[in-house]
């Protein structure tokens, strides 16, 4: 779901790029001892929203719009992989359970010749009176050939799907240096 599905009369995003709305429903192991979503489980969950972001998947339902990828890039066997060559989390506020699904927003923060900055901020589900973000998140995610290990290069169909959802990349809040 893009910013215009999820909001029809909000018009078209007035900053920024295009973002895509992902549902994730949250499982009661997602959980910790303090009732709220384990900050392991929040990288499953960004996982979970990445594949339904990317991947065309088996058929069922419509895919998004940036899913350019099948199901060869995530089995073995396949020319191609990606991998995560980094991850950054921001925990803004803890999650707590709910049976309505989180709504995951994410856009391409930088793009690279074999390597796009996968940008994704954490909100309270669709419909609440006040949307609560939760956390923001970065994942380097890189394109490989499978064969030699070696990055290998973006297609124009994969930029193509992207571009208008390619903008700033989220800026973390960083602690000062002790000098």
């Amino acid at each position: 779901m893009t910013d215009a599905e999820a909001f029809p009369d909000s018009g078209p995003a007035t900053a920024g790029p295009e973002r895509l709305h992902v549902p994730i429903p949250l499982r009661w192991g997602d959980l910790d001892a303090l009732g709220h979503v384990n900050n392991t489980s929040m990288l499953k969950l960004l996982e979970e929203a990445r594949l339904r972001a990317f991947w065309r998947g088996d058929g069922e339902g419509e895919a998004l719009p940036t899913a350019v990828f099948d199901m060869s890039v995530l089995e073995s066997g396949g020319e191609r992989a990606t991998l995560i060559a980094r991850q950054e989390i921001e925990y803004l506020r803890p999650v707590p359970y709910s049976q309505r699904p989180l709504d995951v927003r994410m856009w391409i923060g930088a793009m690279g010749g074999s390597s796009a900055d996968i940008c994704f901020e954490v909100f309270s589900p669709i419909g609440d009176a006040e949307q609560v973000l939760y956390a923001r998140a970065t994942a380097v995610v890189v394109l490989v050939d499978t064969a030699s290990g070696r990055p290998i290069r973006w297609s124009a169909a994969e930029r193509a799907a992207w571009g208008p959802y390619v903008g700033d990349p989220i800026e973390y809040r960083r602690r000062a240096a002790k000098g």
